[in-house]
């Protein structure tokens, strides 16, 4: 008899975006557009034209991609559903990768599409402005443990604003902050046996203390936000373990933007707990490659267009 499948849904974030992802979503989903419309409203700007065209500088800024991310990883869920596959997503517990934890929380239904919309929009806007603000940057380190990068960080502040933003995976952690700290990060890192210290394409120090005014401008949106306690265990990143109270999700969505992300001890959890199957609704494989760094023989479904969704109902 084969193992029950146990599933969880884990929601990308920021840097899964590229030109065309929300394509084949319009002509399969007959509510993706209404949503692509309510979110170029907010923006001011024809999110659907730029997620479908470019141009890519543009896509690629905090302000848009967020949004974008956002609305196609909610418009796969919608099309499974309309597909037949409503009860394919019936998950034992889900989460998401910084602002896709936004994406995790609507699919738990603790939070409504539109409200969560909002504040992703204007998350996005107040990152994108403490990028301009405060610039920065983020370096993967490979290689090194928590608390050893940990070591490195206390040593490289000397040079500059730096913090732990993303453990990804037991030897895969991001450091976030000013570029002459990341540099001294970088080097310590290196000298300490890192096998790679990798400068990321990022447009600012997500995750790090340079966020604060984002955090701060966010702050009295979260307040006023509808939370309902979520139908699907949810793990805020902030814990990486499921938190059910709505206030306590608040305060993980304030810590979210200047706190570190714990992925692995959310994913290591997740599995401990009997997830035995993961689907990544949304662009990109960001979440397939993090999960297969933890537990490398758990399947993933990673799912997008009308192919890996028909195959994925079919099957």
């Amino acid at each position: 008899m084969s193992e029950k499948k146990q599933t969880a849904v884990l929601f990308p974030g920021q840097g899964a975006q590229f030109i065309g992802m929300a394509a084949d979503l319009i002509d399969r989903c007959s509510a993706a557009r209404g949503m692509f419309d309510r979110a170029s409203q907010l923006i001011g700007e024809d999110l659907l034209k730029v997620t479908t065209e470019g141009p890519e500088e543009l896509l690629n800024t905090t302000a848009i991609s967020q949004p974008a991310i956002f609305v196609v990883s909610l418009a796969v869920c919608r099309a499974i559903e309309e597909a037949g596959g409503g009860e394919l997503l019936r998950a034992k517990g889900t989460a998401g990768l910084s602002l896709g934890e936004y994406s995790s929380l609507v699919f738990s239904e603790a939070i409504d599409f539109e409200d969560a919309l909002e504040i992703v929009v204007r998350r996005g806007e107040f990152m994108q402005a403490a990028c301009d603000e405060s610039p920065g940057g983020m370096t993967s380190i490979l290689g090194l443990d928590l608390e050893t990068v940990r070591e490195v960080v206390a040593e490289a502040s000397t040079a500059g604003v730096i913090a732990v933003a993303n453990i990804n995976a037991r030897t895969q952690i991001v450091v976030s902050g000013e570029l002459v700290a990341l540099e001294r990060a970088a080097q310590i890192a290196t000298e300490r046996g890192a096998k790679r210290a990798i400068a990321l394409k990022v447009a600012g120090a997500y995750h790090s203390p340079l966020m604060a005014s984002a955090t701060k401008r966010l702050v009295p949106y979260l307040e006023s936000l509808e939370i309902r306690t979520p139908k699907v265990p949810f793990s805020p990143n902030v814990w990486g373990e499921p938190v059910s109270d709505p206030e306590k999700i608040r305060e993980g969505l304030v810590r979210q933007i200047e706190s570190s992300v714990f992925w692995a001890p959310t994913l290591e959890r997740l599995f401990a707990d009997g997830v035995n199957h993961v689907i990544e609704p949304g662009p990109g494989r960001v979440i397939a490659g993090l999960v297969k760094q933890v537990e490398r023989r758990l399947p993933v479904d990673s799912l997008l267009d009308t192919d890996s969704i028909s195959a994925f109902v079919a099957n």
